[in-house]
């Protein structure tokens, strides 16, 4: 620990060192007796070096504070793991926003209430506030308490997905379920699985612990702090722009920190700048009214499969890149900031190639960094006849897909369906929103129903403000390793409505580890992670 401290104070200081730089220039420049330039540096040393000692001290305090708690701290986050939050339990998504509620008065923050939407039905947004005398500055914080769905029987044996259990590791490095210890002492590789886990509520749950721990040891955070989480993330925010235009004037801020997400998969700490954006495509093709006998009718009657197939391979060439006209055109470029960010990113390819056991990669010669910067078409699912114990010998009437879009900064989620929709019409596609009827049937030898779900553009934050440089500055403290830029994640968060809605500068900070298994069964998060992620969000709340 003292190792640790020991480091963070002397990054802190190089870091402040070169903030000061220009002004220890002028006043050298200006400055031509020797002696008094000399009494000028040495001031400004010692003034630097009381600021990060003062800021290193706090860091130990919290720190100390989460070690002497965690056992408490672990029962709560348990409790609040045990209630339901999917979208399909209305019930449970109460239970949790009133479970927050609850977690948030016994802190003593102010202000706590619901926001709700425009339109009735729809989760509220729980949120709380704090002033601090002498602030300057305002930072959200924003997190989500409700999850994606859950189907138990695809759950690891004795896991159930709101029923927490402890384990010595991850499952697929042998890990063992073990007693949740009544001692407080855990360890950094044990994790805790259940659904939430990761995504979001140990954001939820990071978030208010290092505000217990600043309250707790006596210490003003830096800034005004605002808590603002979720509860329809990830069903979309369909009315998450609903909620800020009614409550504009609450929601001012300087900065919103977004705690979602995986740190790197190096382990590493990382800062996302931006979110790719994110749209769907259902796609149903149609051939004869009834299945038939592949025997009889087979090399005669079309496959909707077959045809579903050949169409969604049209798509893209053998090197990944996607071939539908357009598809890359309006992509905004990344800054010569961005792009040596991402020339700095720690190549992972190796490890994760080894970890999911695959030999070669989609976009050939793009590194996974580079790659997640670039838009995307992803089959999310097909389906067509039978397979395994249930299949049989038939040419079957449809064969559907689901195809996922991902944008960067420059696309425009409609237009990026219709390249889509006009590349589909171009292969000879009559195309309809509805089933076919037989009068269509007898016109069309092609045909295929679209269904266009809503979507969500892409988001990205210039890394030169200097609130971002100053973010990047304190998460560098509380590290000895570096930090991570990623100039945008591969998975999609409803920024460009924080953008669009209030004109918000919004950053992401994550804390899960990358092999959390989030959106899926067995979903856990390593508890190294989230000690961690206390110690991060703490270091932002104490940031002026």
């Amino acid at each position: 620990m003292n190792g640790f401290f020991t480091y963070t104070n002397y990054k802190a200081k190089q870091i402040l060192l070169t903030s000061f730089k220009d002004c220890i220039l002028v006043v050298l420049i200006l400055t031509t007796n020797i002696m008094k330039r000399k009494l000028l540096i040495i001031i400004v040393l010692f003034l630097t070096g009381h600021f990060v000692f003062a800021q290193t001290s706090d860091l130990l305090k919290i720190r100390e504070y989460s070690n002497k708690n965690t056992a408490n701290m672990i029962k709560e986050f348990s409790e609040f793991l045990e209630i339901p939050n999917t979208a399909a339990d209305a019930d449970g998504q109460q239970r949790t926003a009133a479970f927050l509620m609850s977690m948030m008065n016994k802190r003593g923050i102010e202000n706590v209430q619901l926001l709700n939407a425009t339109t009735a039905g729809v989760p509220p947004v729980v949120y709380g506030d704090l002033k601090t005398p002498g602030a300057k500055k305002t930072i959200i914080f924003y997190a989500h308490y409700d999850g994606q769905p859950v189907n138990p029987a695809q759950w690891a044996k004795g896991l159930r997905p709101f029923e927490p259990k402890l384990y010595s590791d991850a499952l697929d490095k042998n890990g063992s379920n073990i007693s949740f210890p009544t001692d407080g002492k855990f360890e950094r590789d044990w994790r805790i699985y259940g659904r939430s886990a990761s995504d979001d509520k140990a954001g939820i749950d990071a978030i208010l612990n290092a505000y217990s721990a600043i309250n707790k040891n006596g210490l003003l955070p830096g800034c005004n702090i605002k808590f603002f989480f979720e509860g329809e993330e990830e069903a979309g925010s369909m009315h998450l722009n609903e909620v800020l235009e009614k409550h504009r004037a609450l929601l001012q801020s300087d900065l919103w920190v977004i705690c979602d997400g995986p740190v790197h998969q190096s382990g590493k700490k990382q800062i996302v700048l931006g979110v790719r954006g994110d749209t769907h495509l259902d796609l149903t093709v149609y051939a004869s009214k009834r299945p038939l006998h592949s025997g009889h009718y087979g090399n005669w009657a079309p496959n909707p499969a077959m045809m579903l197939a050949t169409l969604l391979a049209s798509m893209k060439d053998q090197k990944g890149r996607i071939i539908i006209k357009g598809f890359y055109d309006d992509v905004t470029p990344l800054k010569p900031s961005e792009r040596k960010a991402l020339n700095e990113v720690p190549s992972v390819d190796g490890q994760m190639k080894k970890e999911l056991g695959i030999l070669g990669v989609d976009m050939q010669g793009l590194s996974l960094s580079e790659a997640i910067n670039q838009p995307s078409l992803n089959i999310n699912g097909m389906q067509s006849g039978n397979v395994g114990k249930m299949a049989s010998n038939q040419i079957p009437t449809t064969a559907t897909a689901v195809l996922d879009l991902r944008l960067v900064l420059g696309n425009d989620w409609k237009k990026q369906q219709q390249k889509v929709i006009n590349h589909i019409k171009g292969k000879g596609y009559y195309i309809t929103a509805n089933e076919p009827t037989d009068e269509e049937r007898t016109k069309y030898s092609k045909i295929i129903k679209i269904e266009s779900g809503d979507g969500m553009n892409a988001q990205r934050t210039s890394m030169d403000l200097p609130i971002i440089q100053k973010v990047i500055g304190v998460i560098k403290c509380t590290t000895k390793d570096q930090i991570v830029l990623q100039p945008t994640m591969g998975g999609s968060l409803p920024l460009y409505v924080f953008e669009q809605s209030l004109h918000a500068t919004t950053v992401t900070v994550p804390i899960a580890n990358h092999d959390n298994n989030q959106h899926a069964e067995n979903e856990n998060i390593r508890l190294g992670n989230l000690f961690d992620g206390i110690e991060t969000m703490a270091a932002l709340m104490l940031m002026k």
